[in-house]
């Protein structure tokens, strides 16, 4: 920098500048900032070799193999003689010492060395955690695979992860301060301009450097807030260059750039973003992985992944005035067990008959329709209870939610929030059939590790007919019970749901929303169809709220489904405003939207959530991909569930498996003893999973049946499928 005195000199301030002019003020350090520091040579400082032991399959289990890391690229082999010979061949490519980690490496002699790599890993590109139920044991991952491995002790696997992170950020440092030097030219910014005018307005000259200093000080704040931001840019592209060079699918290229800004200022404590969050993952052992004789690959993560085991993010610009910032999470489930669930029901194996549905109709005008007797031709092969899980397919959201709630956006997080309120609707349309009702004490349990959610609800009441749930999430927990009150009138039912769903995150902000009128119209002319309708106020125990109306549907109405509302803090304004459809997808603008009729009349509107494909095999049903898996019962998770769960209902099953005259006489015996309920709910039965809250009463999950079912102790569990007496 160089300062003339009066005279109009002006202040002149030189920096090196890329050809894009965005970005100029990036490639050099501000002028008062100590120079960057080169990285020291000899990559060696963070070369490291020894040996671990590698999953491979249940065929051959864990092997021993030679990894060695150098210049941030993993790369590993079989070992056939010496290893120690290996060490310096590993070594001399980066011209430095390797250390060697654990006993194993020296144990290895003789005629055993490592033969050609088998396997190379990019750890720029890659994320790794540690196992939390195992202290030897830690996992690398990439989107084709992922690689098992253990060491000898806890203080070996320890030395791995540090070398591991050591790399990583080394390679980072030495690519990034490469290529920042490449483009340079020079350019000032003067303060001519600015001295000049002020000096027309007769302002002293000490106020005039004054004036300028304040200038040059906040571009100098910008120019290294630029920098940073060119600094990732470049980091962004080098950790994609190869996937250009070598002709990558562009989705992968589409995965790395979404991730990446997650990838900065997060490794200083490993141990915080590298353990496991369950032993399920262990539990999967990676069975099917054959990595012998890979070729080399390139993992695609730019970044470590976040122990909630769903979000990476993109962030985007939105209203930042208005506190909103839109995070775009990605799919992270190949960092979850991958398990492979069913995508079609069983083929009926007899033919559905045709009924006569005025006989019915006759005699059940006026009554409540859980105490009608329904042939199991109105039926779909779910219960209740896991029409309750069906409303947790869009759980995901919640996920965002709790995201957006650490990183202080209480905003996004009411508005997923909201989103996820409305998306349990979007299976319930086209969807001709009833689910069957629970009986009491009926209790259905869902374990979808893959979705990070675990799930129980059980039925706690046969009159009123109340079901209560509890589910856990990554960060957040959502619990409810529901009494439905429903009305058959002939042409069609209404169903007015009662009571109150809660979800909970780990930082304590609760919200607490109740369901919307459903109706089922046309029962006997026209077209079979279902409407939502009302208000659903959803409330905070913070700073915002959200009011939601769901549009109740007219013979003129030409945009069904739609919902509209906005979010309220806690002085009465609204920096938000939603609409879209329960069926289809929710947007949020900084626009009203009471007054348009479609998302398609607002501009600059964000998606907050849509609808999964349909499945491709929905059968009569007209089920949903996700809700197809939720009565499947594979001989392993048979031995684990008690007698009481909706799995091991036969009527549900044998409708299910197409055999209609079996579920009519299982659904018959059932509901005979169905009638005994009262009876025994009137002698003192309670629930054996839930009790009722002092406080709102709803009913809470007590807890204890992860843990008898982890033993298997289901002697207290009524067999209430079972064949009974009514002497």
């Amino acid at each position: 920098m160089t300062q003339s005195g009066g005279g109009g000199g002006g202040v002149h301030h030189h920096l090196n500048h890329h050809g894009l002019c965005c970005l100029s003020a990036a490639a050099l350090p501000a002028p008062d900032a100590p120079p960057t520091p080169e990285p020291e040579a000899g990559g060696a400082a963070v070369a490291v070799a020894g040996v671990l032991h590698k999953w491979t399959n249940y065929g051959r289990g864990w092997r021993e193999r030679w990894f060695s890391l150098h210049d941030g690229v993993l790369s590993y082999s079989k070992i056939r003689r010496d290893a120690s010979a290996a060490a310096d061949e590993d070594g001399g490519g980066g011209g430095g010492e390797v250390r060697l980690i654990g006993g194993a490496s020296a144990r290895i002699g003789g005629a055993r060395r490592p033969g050609k790599p088998v396997g190379v890993v990019c750890l720029k590109l890659s994320a790794f955690r540690e196992s939390k139920s195992d202290d030897r044991r830690f996992y690398i991952f990439s989107p084709t695979k992922t690689l098992h491995l253990k060491t000898d002790s806890k203080e070996d696997r320890v030395a791995w992860i540090e070398a591991l992170i050591l790399a990583r950020s080394f390679y980072s440092l030495r690519s990034l301060s490469g290529r920042i030097t490449f483009v340079q030219s020079d350019v000032s910014v003067s303060t001519a301009r600015l001295r000049n005018r002020m000096q027309q307005e007769g302002l002293n000259e000490s106020l005039i450097q004054e004036c300028e200093q304040i200038v040059l000080t906040e571009f100098s704040s910008f120019r290294k807030q630029l920098k940073l931001c060119y600094e990732d840019q470049l980091s962004l592209f080098g950790s994609c260059r190869h996937h250009f060079e070598e002709g990558k699918d562009a989705s992968i290229i589409q995965g790395a750039l979404t991730r990446n800004d997650f990838s900065s200022s997060r490794h200083g404590n490993f141990s915080e973003y590298s353990t496991t969050e369950s032993d399920e993952f262990e539990k999967q052992d990676g069975g099917d992985l054959t990595c012998e004789d890979e070729s080399t690959f390139f993992d695609a993560a730019d970044y470590f992944i976040e122990p909630n085991g769903r979000s990476s993010a993109m962030l985007s610009s939105t209203s930042c005035g208005e506190g909103l910032l839109d995070i775009q999470m990605e799919d992270s489930s190949h960092l979850l067990p991958q398990i492979k669930r069913r995508s079609k029901l069983p083929e009926p194996t007899e033919k559905e008959r045709g009924i006569s549905l005025w006989s019915i109709i006759k005699d059940s005008v006026g009554k409540d329709l859980t105490r009608v007797c329904l042939p199991v031709y109105f039926n779909e092969p779910l219960s209740s209870l896991q029409k309750g899980f069906e409303d947790l397919e869009y759980s995901h959201l919640l996920d965002q939610a709790y995201q957006y709630g650490k990183m202080g956006n209480s905003l996004m997080r009411i508005l997923k929030v909201a989103a996820f309120a409305v998306s349990g609707y979007a299976s319930s349309v086209a969807r001709p059939c009833k689910p069957f009702n629970p009986l009491l004490g009926e209790t259905y349990e869902a374990d979808f590790p893959e979705r990070g959610v675990r799930f129980f609800a059980e039925k706690v009441s046969h009159h009123p007919m109340l079901i209560a749930c509890h589910c856990e999430g990554k960060g957040w927990k959502f619990w409810g019970d529901s009494n439905l009150k429903s009305k058959f009138w002939g042409q069609s039912i209404q169903v007015d749901p009662i009571g109150v769903l809660t979800v909970e995150f780990d930082d304590g902000e609760i919200f607490q929303w109740s369901k919307v009128t459903t109706t089922i119209h046309n029962l006997i002319l026209g077209k079979l169809y279902c409407s939502h309708h009302g208000t659903m106020h959803i409330k905070g125990n913070r700073q915002y709220s959200c009011k939601l109306k769901f549009k109740e549907p007219s013979l003129l109405d030409r945009n069904p489904h739609l919902v509209q509302g906005f979010v309220e803090d806690d002085d009465g304004n609204k920096p938000s405003f939603l609409i879209g459809k329960w069926d289809e997808n929710m947007y949020y603008s900084n626009l009203d939207t009471s007054k348009v009729k479609s998302v398609d009349q607002l501009k600059g509107a964000v998606l907050l959530w849509e609808k999964n494909k349909p499945s491709p095999n929905p059968t009569r049903y007209n089920l949903s991909s996700f809700a197809i898996t939720l009565n499947e019962l594979s001989p392993d998770l048979q031995d684990k569930l008690p007698p009481t769960d909706s799995r091991l209902r036969p009527d549900q099953r044998h409708l299910e498996n197409g055999e209609y005259e079996k579920a009519n006489a299982e659904k018959l015996r059932l509901e005979r003893r169905q009638r005994m309920s009262s009876k025994l709910q009137d002698n003192g039965w309670k629930p054996r999973w839930f009790q009722k809250d002092g406080e709102d009463g709803t009913y809470r999950f007590k807890g204890g049946y992860w843990e008898a079912r982890e033993h298997g102790q289901w002697d207290d569990c009524l067999d209430i499928f079972g064949e009974f007496s009514e002497t």
